[in-house]
């Protein structure tokens, strides 16, 4: 059984998550092309980090800014389950999750920014109806870049 619930940003769980992402996105792309959320910034009042857990052990991790630089939106953030994990819907179940939030919160819109050498999760990106987009906010294009939404 899977369940998605808050998940401590400055736990030490959610560091070792947070530490194989990096190592993961280090694997595909240049530093400057990466736009990874600190932990201390996932701590922030406008972010909902989330743990997604199968049979009690944390299978993944995604998060949601609420930001106002650019309209009022929510941005994606630091989406990742475990090797051992993948294919069993956890990031599918994450993104949901983080969506009804920002509708909670009455946030209209979700973004967010991925890379071109990560194909599952453009593709589930575009399963759960996001759109391709120009660059947002303060982000500069860039060739290893995709950026897309979601009206909710």
């Amino acid at each position: 059984m899977m369940l998605i619930k808050p998940l401590d940003p400055l736990s030490a769980a959610a560091a070792h998550l947070l530490a194989l992402s990096d190592a993961y996105m280090a694997s595909l792309y240049p530093a400057e092309s990466n736009h990874m959320e600190s932990s201390n910034a996932l701590a922030l009042p406008n972010v909902l980090f989330l743990g997604a857990y199968l049979d009690d052990e944390l299978a993944g991790c995604g998060a949601v800014k609420i930001m106002s630089d650019d309209g009022l939106y929510g941005e994606i953030k630091r989406v990742y389950v475990l090797d051992a994990y993948r294919g069993r819907g956890v990031s599918k179940l994450l993104m949901q999750a983080l969506e009804a939030y920002l509708l909670e919160q009455k946030v209209p819109l979700a973004r967010l920014e991925t890379g071109i050498s990560q194909p599952e999760a453009l593709g589930l990106y575009e399963k759960l109806g996001y759109q391709y987009r120009a660059p947002f906010a303060s982000y500069q294009l860039d060739p290893l870049s995709v950026f897309m939404e979601k009206t909710l």
